[in-house]
Protein backbone atom coordinates (compact mmCIF):
# COMPACT_ATOMS: atom_id res chain seq x y z
CA UNK A 1 0.00 0.00 0.00
CA UNK A 2 1.90 3.28 -1.15
CA UNK A 3 1.81 5.94 1.29
CA UNK A 4 -1.32 8.21 -0.44
CA UNK A 5 -3.37 5.15 -0.08
CA UNK A 6 -2.86 4.43 3.75
CA UNK A 7 -2.75 8.20 4.62
CA UNK A 8 -5.89 8.16 2.56
CA UNK A 9 -7.22 5.38 4.92
CA UNK A 10 -6.23 7.26 7.84
CA UNK A 11 -7.83 10.15 7.51
CA UNK A 12 -11.00 8.75 6.01
CA UNK A 13 -10.85 6.41 9.39
CA UNK A 14 -10.04 9.44 12.08
CA UNK A 15 -13.12 11.70 9.61
CA UNK A 16 -16.06 9.28 9.79
CA UNK A 17 -15.19 8.28 13.65
CA UNK A 18 -15.54 11.91 14.59
CA UNK A 19 -18.60 12.76 12.05
CA UNK A 20 -20.36 10.11 14.32
CA UNK A 21 -20.42 12.75 16.99
CA UNK A 22 -20.98 15.69 15.25
CA UNK A 23 -24.97 15.66 13.81
CA UNK A 24 -25.84 14.70 17.30
CA UNK A 25 -24.57 17.36 19.14
CA UNK A 26 -25.26 20.60 16.74
CA UNK A 27 -28.75 19.79 17.05
CA UNK A 28 -29.09 17.67 20.80
CA UNK A 29 -28.00 21.17 21.71
CA UNK A 30 -30.75 23.07 20.13
CA UNK A 31 -33.51 20.34 21.61
CA UNK A 32 -31.78 20.36 25.09
CA UNK A 33 -32.55 24.09 24.97
CA UNK A 34 -35.75 24.02 23.51
CA UNK A 35 -36.80 21.39 26.67
CA UNK A 36 -35.10 23.56 29.17
CA UNK A 37 -37.44 26.69 28.10
CA UNK A 38 -40.49 25.24 28.06
CA UNK A 39 -39.65 24.18 31.73
CA UNK A 40 -38.77 27.68 32.63
CA UNK A 41 -42.34 29.06 31.01
CA UNK A 42 -44.42 26.68 32.36
CA UNK A 43 -42.50 24.83 35.61
CA UNK A 44 -43.65 21.63 35.02
CA UNK A 45 -40.91 19.34 35.90
CA UNK A 46 -41.26 16.84 33.61
CA UNK A 47 -39.58 19.04 30.94
CA UNK A 48 -36.77 19.90 33.73
CA UNK A 49 -36.44 16.07 33.64
CA UNK A 50 -35.67 15.31 30.53
CA UNK A 51 -33.52 18.91 30.18
CA UNK A 52 -31.16 16.69 32.88
CA UNK A 53 -31.66 13.85 31.34
CA UNK A 54 -30.71 14.33 27.34
CA UNK A 55 -28.17 17.29 28.47
CA UNK A 56 -26.47 14.15 30.29
CA UNK A 57 -26.40 12.35 26.32
CA UNK A 58 -25.35 15.86 25.07
CA UNK A 59 -22.83 16.47 27.44
CA UNK A 60 -21.10 13.00 26.38
CA UNK A 61 -21.52 13.32 22.86
CA UNK A 62 -20.01 16.82 22.89
CA UNK A 63 -16.90 15.65 25.21
CA UNK A 64 -15.97 12.47 22.99
CA UNK A 65 -16.91 14.75 19.71
CA UNK A 66 -14.05 17.58 21.04
CA UNK A 67 -11.56 14.77 21.99
CA UNK A 68 -11.82 13.17 18.40
CA UNK A 69 -11.79 16.35 16.77
CA UNK A 70 -8.52 17.75 17.52
CA UNK A 71 -6.81 14.75 15.67
CA UNK A 72 -8.26 15.98 12.42
CA UNK A 73 -6.19 19.30 12.70
CA UNK A 74 -2.75 17.19 13.79
CA UNK A 75 -3.75 15.23 10.40
CA UNK A 76 -3.02 18.23 8.06
CA UNK A 77 0.62 18.42 9.76
CA UNK A 78 1.25 15.14 9.95
CA UNK A 79 0.23 13.33 6.63
CA UNK A 80 -1.02 16.29 4.56
CA UNK A 81 1.76 19.28 4.74
CA UNK A 82 2.10 20.09 1.30
CA UNK A 83 -2.16 20.06 1.09
CA UNK A 84 -1.38 22.57 3.71
CA UNK A 85 1.06 24.41 2.19
CA UNK A 86 -0.73 24.88 -0.84
CA UNK A 87 -4.54 26.07 0.89
CA UNK A 88 -3.52 27.33 4.31
CA UNK A 89 -3.80 30.38 3.28
CA UNK A 90 -7.48 30.24 2.48
CA UNK A 91 -8.07 26.96 5.00
CA UNK A 92 -6.76 28.97 7.99
CA UNK A 93 -9.01 31.58 7.95
CA UNK A 94 -12.63 29.35 8.61
CA UNK A 95 -10.57 27.01 11.04
CA UNK A 96 -9.04 30.01 13.07
CA UNK A 97 -12.59 31.72 13.03
CA UNK A 98 -14.24 28.07 13.99
CA UNK A 99 -11.70 27.60 17.34
CA UNK A 100 -11.66 31.55 18.17
CA UNK A 101 -15.53 31.98 17.89
CA UNK A 102 -17.59 29.14 17.92
CA UNK A 103 -15.50 26.78 20.24
CA UNK A 104 -14.83 29.08 22.72
CA UNK A 105 -18.64 30.47 22.82
CA UNK A 106 -19.73 27.17 22.95
CA UNK A 107 -17.30 25.69 25.53
CA UNK A 108 -17.66 29.22 27.77
CA UNK A 109 -21.34 28.69 27.58
CA UNK A 110 -21.42 24.87 28.26
CA UNK A 111 -19.34 25.39 31.21
CA UNK A 112 -22.06 27.81 32.66
CA UNK A 113 -24.43 25.73 32.10
CA UNK A 114 -23.25 22.69 33.52
CA UNK A 115 -22.36 24.72 37.12
CA UNK A 116 -24.72 27.58 36.98
CA UNK A 117 -27.95 25.57 37.78
CA UNK A 118 -27.98 26.94 41.36
CA UNK A 119 -25.81 29.95 40.91
CA UNK A 120 -27.09 31.80 38.20
CA UNK A 121 -30.69 33.25 37.73
CA UNK A 122 -33.00 31.29 35.60
CA UNK A 123 -33.18 33.04 32.31
CA UNK A 124 -29.41 33.87 32.33
CA UNK A 125 -28.89 30.05 33.16
CA UNK A 126 -31.25 29.09 30.11
CA UNK A 127 -29.30 31.58 27.73
CA UNK A 128 -25.69 30.39 28.33
CA UNK A 129 -27.47 26.43 27.01
CA UNK A 130 -28.84 28.25 24.06
CA UNK A 131 -25.90 30.81 23.36
CA UNK A 132 -23.74 27.26 23.27
CA UNK A 133 -26.14 25.56 21.00
CA UNK A 134 -25.76 28.86 18.73
CA UNK A 135 -21.85 27.96 19.16
CA UNK A 136 -21.94 24.57 18.49
CA UNK A 137 -23.92 25.23 14.93
CA UNK A 138 -21.46 28.19 14.08
CA UNK A 139 -18.52 25.78 14.01
CA UNK A 140 -20.54 24.21 11.12
CA UNK A 141 -20.51 26.91 9.44
CA UNK A 142 -17.29 27.92 9.34
CA UNK A 143 -15.94 23.95 8.81
CA UNK A 144 -18.50 23.95 5.78
CA UNK A 145 -16.99 26.72 3.95
CA UNK A 146 -13.04 25.36 4.30
CA UNK A 147 -14.61 22.12 3.03
CA UNK A 148 -16.36 23.58 0.21
CA UNK A 149 -13.25 25.43 -0.90
CA UNK A 150 -12.49 22.04 -1.73
CA UNK A 151 -15.24 21.48 -3.52
CA UNK A 152 -15.48 24.19 -5.63
CA UNK A 153 -12.51 26.33 -5.09
CA UNK A 154 -13.31 30.42 -5.22
CA UNK A 155 -12.28 33.48 -3.69
CA UNK A 156 -8.60 32.66 -4.52
CA UNK A 157 -5.89 33.49 -6.87
CA UNK A 158 -2.43 31.44 -7.09
CA UNK A 159 0.75 33.21 -6.66
CA UNK A 160 3.36 31.70 -9.02
CA UNK A 161 6.18 32.93 -6.90
CA UNK A 162 4.96 31.13 -3.60
CA UNK A 163 3.22 27.90 -5.45
CA UNK A 164 0.22 28.80 -3.04
CA UNK A 165 -3.08 29.58 -3.18
CA UNK A 166 -4.18 32.26 -1.25
CA UNK A 167 -6.71 34.57 -0.04
CA UNK A 168 -8.76 37.27 -2.88
CA UNK A 169 -12.13 37.16 -1.04
CA UNK A 170 -12.99 35.74 1.86
CA UNK A 171 -16.72 37.38 1.37
CA UNK A 172 -16.81 34.90 -1.62
CA UNK A 173 -15.19 32.10 0.81
CA UNK A 174 -18.41 32.06 3.01
CA UNK A 175 -20.84 32.84 0.21
CA UNK A 176 -19.31 29.72 -1.66
CA UNK A 177 -22.71 28.58 -3.34
CA UNK A 178 -21.82 24.77 -2.55
CA UNK A 179 -21.70 25.94 1.63
CA UNK A 180 -24.92 27.72 1.21
CA UNK A 181 -27.03 24.70 0.23
CA UNK A 182 -24.58 22.59 2.08
CA UNK A 183 -25.12 24.15 5.51
CA UNK A 184 -28.96 23.59 5.54
CA UNK A 185 -28.62 19.69 4.34
CA UNK A 186 -25.77 19.19 7.20
CA UNK A 187 -28.29 20.86 9.96
CA UNK A 188 -31.25 19.18 8.64
CA UNK A 189 -29.27 15.87 8.49
CA UNK A 190 -28.35 16.56 12.11
CA UNK A 191 -31.80 17.23 13.43
CA UNK A 192 -33.16 14.04 11.78
CA UNK A 193 -30.12 12.07 13.45
CA UNK A 194 -30.18 14.18 16.93
CA UNK A 195 -34.20 13.44 16.97
CA UNK A 196 -33.65 9.92 16.00
CA UNK A 197 -31.68 9.45 19.04
CA UNK A 198 -34.19 11.14 21.60
CA UNK A 199 -37.55 9.08 19.50
CA UNK A 200 -35.59 6.24 20.14
CA UNK A 201 -34.72 6.44 23.83
CA UNK A 202 -38.21 7.59 24.49
CA UNK A 203 -39.79 5.61 22.58
CA UNK A 204 -37.97 2.72 24.28
CA UNK A 205 -38.71 3.67 27.63
CA UNK A 206 -42.48 4.18 27.18
CA UNK A 207 -42.36 0.53 25.51
CA UNK A 208 -40.78 -0.45 29.41
CA UNK A 209 -43.77 1.94 31.34
CA UNK A 210 -46.18 0.21 29.06
CA UNK A 211 -45.51 -3.22 30.08
CA UNK A 212 -45.04 -1.70 34.04
CA UNK A 213 -48.36 -0.05 34.37
CA UNK A 214 -49.76 -3.20 32.55
CA UNK A 215 -48.86 -4.87 35.56
CA UNK A 216 -50.95 -5.51 38.69
CA UNK A 217 -49.81 -2.94 41.31
CA UNK A 218 -47.86 -4.12 44.35
CA UNK A 219 -49.95 -4.31 47.39
CA UNK A 220 -47.75 -2.03 50.74
CA UNK A 221 -46.39 -4.40 52.79
CA UNK A 222 -46.32 -1.74 55.23
CA UNK A 223 -49.61 0.38 56.38
CA UNK A 224 -48.09 2.93 57.52
CA UNK A 225 -45.87 3.44 54.41
CA UNK A 226 -46.20 6.70 52.86
CA UNK A 227 -47.48 6.72 49.33
CA UNK A 228 -45.33 7.01 46.23
CA UNK A 229 -44.79 10.17 44.51
CA UNK A 230 -46.84 10.93 41.50
CA UNK A 231 -44.33 9.77 38.61
CA UNK A 232 -44.60 11.69 35.44
CA UNK A 233 -42.36 10.19 33.12
CA UNK A 234 -44.97 8.37 30.78
CA UNK A 235 -46.01 12.09 29.95
CA UNK A 236 -42.38 13.55 29.67
CA UNK A 237 -41.21 10.51 27.01
CA UNK A 238 -44.57 10.88 25.21
CA UNK A 239 -43.78 14.39 24.57
CA UNK A 240 -40.38 13.82 23.85
CA UNK A 241 -40.62 10.53 21.57
CA UNK A 242 -43.62 13.03 19.80
CA UNK A 243 -41.74 16.05 19.19
CA UNK A 244 -38.52 14.27 18.29
CA UNK A 245 -40.80 12.09 15.80
CA UNK A 246 -42.13 15.49 14.58
CA UNK A 247 -38.83 17.00 14.28
CA UNK A 248 -37.66 13.94 11.94
CA UNK A 249 -40.38 14.73 9.94
CA UNK A 250 -40.14 18.08 9.29
CA UNK A 251 -35.68 17.66 8.83
CA UNK A 252 -36.84 15.15 6.11
CA UNK A 253 -38.15 17.81 4.49
CA UNK A 254 -35.78 19.72 4.61
CA UNK A 255 -33.22 16.87 3.58
CA UNK A 256 -35.40 17.06 0.68
CA UNK A 257 -35.28 20.46 -0.36
CA UNK A 258 -31.76 20.49 0.35
CA UNK A 259 -30.55 17.97 -0.92
CA UNK A 260 -32.38 18.58 -4.37
CA UNK A 261 -30.82 22.34 -4.71
CA UNK A 262 -27.31 20.61 -3.94
CA UNK A 263 -27.50 18.53 -6.44
CA UNK A 264 -28.01 20.74 -9.40
CA UNK A 265 -25.32 22.95 -7.73
CA UNK A 266 -22.94 19.98 -7.57
CA UNK A 267 -23.84 18.94 -11.02
CA UNK A 268 -22.52 22.81 -12.22
CA UNK A 269 -19.09 22.17 -10.39
CA UNK A 270 -18.27 18.62 -10.19
CA UNK A 271 -20.20 17.11 -13.35
CA UNK A 272 -17.84 13.92 -12.64
CA UNK A 273 -19.52 13.46 -9.12
CA UNK A 274 -22.75 13.79 -10.34
CA UNK A 275 -21.96 11.11 -13.07
CA UNK A 276 -20.47 9.25 -11.03
CA UNK A 277 -23.42 8.84 -8.42
CA UNK A 278 -25.39 7.47 -11.22
CA UNK A 279 -23.21 5.27 -12.90
CA UNK A 280 -24.18 7.29 -15.92
CA UNK A 281 -21.43 6.71 -18.46
CA UNK A 282 -22.79 8.61 -21.15
CA UNK A 283 -24.37 11.70 -21.97
CA UNK A 284 -27.91 11.39 -21.47
CA UNK A 285 -30.77 14.18 -21.71
CA UNK A 286 -31.08 17.33 -23.69
CA UNK A 287 -32.82 17.80 -27.73
CA UNK A 288 -36.09 16.57 -26.14
CA UNK A 289 -35.09 13.96 -23.54
CA UNK A 290 -34.45 13.07 -20.43
CA UNK A 291 -31.46 11.59 -18.48
CA UNK A 292 -32.83 8.76 -16.46
CA UNK A 293 -32.86 8.52 -12.56
CA UNK A 294 -30.96 4.66 -11.66
CA UNK A 295 -32.18 2.85 -9.20
CA UNK A 296 -29.91 -0.41 -9.66
CA UNK A 297 -26.60 -0.28 -11.95
CA UNK A 298 -24.19 -3.19 -12.61
CA UNK A 299 -21.38 -1.85 -14.28
CA UNK A 300 -18.23 -3.54 -15.54
CA UNK A 301 -15.15 -4.44 -13.70
CA UNK A 302 -13.36 -1.47 -15.19
CA UNK A 303 -15.72 0.98 -14.45
CA UNK A 304 -16.41 2.16 -18.53
CA UNK A 305 -19.57 0.89 -18.88
CA UNK A 306 -23.13 -0.43 -18.20
CA UNK A 307 -23.93 -3.93 -18.26
CA UNK A 308 -27.12 -3.69 -16.82
CA UNK A 309 -29.83 -0.87 -15.49
CA UNK A 310 -32.79 -0.38 -13.67
CA UNK A 311 -33.91 2.93 -14.46
CA UNK A 312 -36.81 5.86 -13.85
CA UNK A 313 -36.79 7.85 -17.08
CA UNK A 314 -35.97 11.70 -17.06
CA UNK A 315 -35.74 12.04 -13.52
CA UNK A 316 -31.99 12.26 -13.40
CA UNK A 317 -32.70 15.10 -15.45
CA UNK A 318 -34.59 17.10 -13.40
CA UNK A 319 -32.43 16.48 -10.12
CA UNK A 320 -29.78 17.47 -12.32
CA UNK A 321 -30.95 20.95 -13.78
CA UNK A 322 -34.58 21.33 -12.93
CA UNK A 323 -35.73 20.27 -15.72
CA UNK A 324 -37.41 17.27 -17.27
CA UNK A 325 -34.93 17.22 -20.10
CA UNK A 326 -31.77 18.74 -18.86
CA UNK A 327 -28.37 17.27 -20.52
CA UNK A 328 -26.47 15.31 -18.22
CA UNK A 329 -22.94 14.79 -18.79
CA UNK A 330 -21.33 10.86 -18.93
CA UNK A 331 -18.33 9.64 -17.02
CA UNK A 332 -16.58 8.21 -20.44
CA UNK A 333 -17.15 12.24 -22.04
CA UNK A 334 -15.98 13.63 -18.87
CA UNK A 335 -12.49 11.20 -18.85
CA UNK A 336 -12.29 11.98 -22.87
CA UNK A 337 -12.21 15.95 -21.58
CA UNK A 338 -9.72 15.72 -18.94
CA UNK A 339 -7.25 13.56 -21.37
CA UNK A 340 -7.78 16.22 -23.47
CA UNK A 341 -6.88 18.77 -21.30
CA UNK A 342 -9.74 20.57 -20.18
CA UNK A 343 -10.52 22.08 -17.30
CA UNK A 344 -13.10 20.59 -14.38
CA UNK A 345 -15.04 24.27 -14.65
CA UNK A 346 -13.58 26.38 -17.18
CA UNK A 347 -14.93 29.53 -15.48
CA UNK A 348 -13.00 28.93 -12.17
CA UNK A 349 -9.88 31.35 -11.87
CA UNK A 350 -8.18 28.97 -9.54
CA UNK A 351 -8.22 25.92 -11.95
CA UNK A 352 -7.14 28.48 -15.05
CA UNK A 353 -4.27 29.78 -13.32
CA UNK A 354 -3.02 26.33 -11.90
CA UNK A 355 -3.76 24.16 -14.57
CA UNK A 356 -0.52 23.40 -16.11
CA UNK A 357 1.02 22.38 -12.61
CA UNK A 358 -1.82 20.37 -12.50
CA UNK A 359 -1.19 18.84 -15.68
CA UNK A 360 2.67 18.36 -14.27
CA UNK A 361 1.42 15.73 -11.64
CA UNK A 362 -0.18 13.69 -14.41
CA UNK A 363 -3.42 12.58 -13.34
CA UNK A 364 -4.38 9.80 -15.34
CA UNK A 365 -8.27 9.86 -14.92
CA UNK A 366 -10.64 12.37 -12.93
CA UNK A 367 -12.81 9.24 -12.53
CA UNK A 368 -13.47 8.37 -8.55
CA UNK A 369 -14.46 4.91 -7.58
CA UNK A 370 -17.84 4.40 -9.55
CA UNK A 371 -19.17 1.43 -6.62
CA UNK A 372 -17.96 3.34 -3.65
CA UNK A 373 -19.46 6.62 -4.72
CA UNK A 374 -22.73 5.18 -6.36
CA UNK A 375 -23.82 3.27 -3.62
CA UNK A 376 -22.90 5.54 -0.84
CA UNK A 377 -24.76 7.91 -2.74
CA UNK A 378 -27.94 5.44 -2.06
CA UNK A 379 -27.09 3.68 1.12
CA UNK A 380 -27.41 8.19 2.57
CA UNK A 381 -30.73 8.52 1.21
CA UNK A 382 -32.35 4.71 1.72
CA UNK A 383 -30.89 4.93 5.47
CA UNK A 384 -32.35 8.18 6.02
CA UNK A 385 -35.96 7.16 4.49
CA UNK A 386 -35.98 3.90 6.44
CA UNK A 387 -35.27 6.34 10.02
CA UNK A 388 -38.28 8.79 8.81
CA UNK A 389 -40.30 5.14 8.48
CA UNK A 390 -40.17 4.05 11.93
CA UNK A 391 -40.32 7.97 13.17
CA UNK A 392 -44.08 7.69 11.40
CA UNK A 393 -44.55 4.51 12.99
CA UNK A 394 -43.82 6.22 16.51
CA UNK A 395 -46.16 8.62 15.78
CA UNK A 396 -48.75 5.59 15.07
CA UNK A 397 -48.08 4.22 18.42
CA UNK A 398 -48.95 7.21 20.35
CA UNK A 399 -51.86 8.60 19.01
CA UNK A 400 -54.87 9.02 21.35
CA UNK A 401 -52.85 8.56 24.08
CA UNK A 402 -51.52 4.50 22.82
CA UNK A 403 -48.23 3.48 24.37
CA UNK A 404 -45.84 1.66 22.06
CA UNK A 405 -45.84 -2.15 22.81
CA UNK A 406 -43.20 -4.56 24.82
CA UNK A 407 -41.37 -6.64 22.56
CA UNK A 408 -38.63 -7.58 20.98
CA UNK A 409 -39.31 -5.97 17.22
CA UNK A 410 -39.78 -2.58 18.85
CA UNK A 411 -36.87 -2.75 20.86
CA UNK A 412 -34.87 -3.43 17.63
CA UNK A 413 -36.63 -0.36 15.85
CA UNK A 414 -35.78 1.92 18.77
CA UNK A 415 -32.13 0.97 18.76
CA UNK A 416 -31.73 1.18 14.80
CA UNK A 417 -33.52 4.06 14.03
CA UNK A 418 -31.04 6.75 15.72
CA UNK A 419 -28.18 4.45 13.83
CA UNK A 420 -29.61 4.92 10.45
CA UNK A 421 -29.71 8.59 9.96
CA UNK A 422 -25.67 8.50 11.97
CA UNK A 423 -25.05 6.02 9.09
CA UNK A 424 -26.77 8.32 6.78
CA UNK A 425 -24.39 10.81 7.55
CA UNK A 426 -21.14 8.32 7.23
CA UNK A 427 -22.32 8.09 3.81
CA UNK A 428 -23.53 11.02 2.84
CA UNK A 429 -19.38 12.47 3.56
CA UNK A 430 -17.59 9.42 2.53
CA UNK A 431 -20.01 10.30 -1.00
CA UNK A 432 -19.16 13.88 -0.78
CA UNK A 433 -15.00 13.18 -0.16
CA UNK A 434 -14.94 10.00 -2.37
CA UNK A 435 -16.86 11.66 -5.23
CA UNK A 436 -14.25 14.80 -4.93
CA UNK A 437 -11.74 11.99 -6.08
CA UNK A 438 -8.66 12.50 -7.55
CA UNK A 439 -8.95 15.82 -6.10
CA UNK A 440 -7.80 17.54 -2.72
CA UNK A 441 -9.04 20.88 -4.03
CA UNK A 442 -11.25 20.21 -7.15
CA UNK A 443 -9.65 20.17 -10.25
CA UNK A 444 -6.74 22.04 -8.91
CA UNK A 445 -4.80 20.20 -6.65
CA UNK A 446 -4.63 16.08 -6.93
CA UNK A 447 -4.60 13.81 -3.92
CA UNK A 448 -1.19 12.53 -4.77
CA UNK A 449 0.84 16.28 -4.00
CA UNK A 450 -1.12 16.85 -0.68
CA UNK A 451 0.70 14.18 0.71
CA UNK A 452 3.73 14.89 3.60
CA UNK A 453 7.22 14.15 1.62
CA UNK A 454 8.67 13.16 4.47
CA UNK A 455 6.10 10.32 6.56
CA UNK A 456 7.22 7.04 5.37
CA UNK A 457 5.36 4.12 5.34
CA UNK A 458 6.25 2.80 8.65
CA UNK A 459 5.13 5.88 10.36
CA UNK A 460 1.84 5.59 8.71
CA UNK A 461 1.40 2.25 9.77
CA UNK A 462 1.64 3.15 13.64
CA UNK A 463 -0.12 5.72 13.64
CA UNK A 464 -2.80 4.12 11.45
CA UNK A 465 -2.85 1.56 14.30
CA UNK A 466 -2.32 3.46 17.35
CA UNK A 467 -5.80 5.50 16.20
CA UNK A 468 -7.73 2.50 15.45
CA UNK A 469 -6.89 1.29 18.74
CA UNK A 470 -7.71 4.64 20.63
CA UNK A 471 -10.58 5.12 18.97
CA UNK A 472 -11.59 1.76 19.60
CA UNK A 473 -11.37 2.34 23.43
CA UNK A 474 -13.25 5.71 23.15
CA UNK A 475 -16.12 3.35 21.09
CA UNK A 476 -16.14 1.13 24.00
CA UNK A 477 -16.36 4.62 26.82
CA UNK A 478 -18.37 6.12 24.84
CA UNK A 479 -21.23 3.42 24.29
CA UNK A 480 -21.08 2.16 27.55
CA UNK A 481 -21.57 6.12 29.11
CA UNK A 482 -24.78 6.09 26.74
CA UNK A 483 -26.05 2.83 27.64
CA UNK A 484 -25.40 3.40 31.27
CA UNK A 485 -27.35 6.62 31.10
CA UNK A 486 -29.73 5.71 28.45
CA UNK A 487 -31.27 2.80 30.97
CA UNK A 488 -31.40 4.93 34.27
CA UNK A 489 -33.74 6.71 32.56
CA UNK A 490 -35.28 9.95 33.41
CA UNK A 491 -33.71 11.50 36.98
CA UNK A 492 -35.70 12.35 39.86
CA UNK A 493 -35.72 16.24 40.48
CA UNK A 494 -36.07 18.36 43.19
CA UNK A 495 -37.04 22.39 42.95
CA UNK A 496 -34.02 23.80 41.64
CA UNK A 497 -32.68 26.65 43.89
CA UNK A 498 -31.92 29.19 41.37
CA UNK A 499 -31.20 32.72 42.30
CA UNK A 500 -33.52 35.58 41.35
CA UNK A 501 -32.51 37.99 38.39
CA UNK A 502 -32.98 40.54 41.37
CA UNK A 503 -30.24 39.12 43.29
CA UNK A 504 -26.61 39.74 43.10
CA UNK A 505 -25.46 37.05 40.54
CA UNK A 506 -21.62 37.29 41.67
CA UNK A 507 -22.68 36.32 45.05
CA UNK A 508 -21.99 33.12 44.75
CA UNK A 509 -18.40 33.34 44.08
CA UNK A 510 -17.82 34.54 47.53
Amino acid sequence: MDPVTLARWQFGITTVYHWFFVPVTLALSFIVAIFQTLWVRSGNDKYLRLTKFYGKLFLINFAMGVVTGIVQEFQFGMNWSEYSRFVGDIFGAPLAFEALLAFFMESTFLGLWIFGWDRLPKKIHLAAIWAAAVGTNLSAIFILAANSFMQNPQGAIYNPVTDRAEMADFGAVLTNPVMLWALPHTLMASWLTAAALVAAVSGWHLAKLNRAASEPAAKASDADSESPKPDNSIAAHRFAATFAAIAMLVSGVGLTITGDESGKIMTEVQPMKMAAAEALYETAGGNGTGAPFSVFTIGSLDGSEEIFALTVPNLLSFLATGTWDGEVKGINPLKEAHEQGQLVDPSNTLQQAYAEHMRAWGVESATPIIPVTYWSFRLMIGLGMAAIGVALLVLWFLRKGGLPPRHPIWTLLMVLMPLGPLFANSFGWIFTEMGRQPWLVSGVLPTMAGISPGVTITELWISVIGYTLVYGALAVVEVGLMLKYIKLGLPEVEPVKQITDDDDVLSFAY
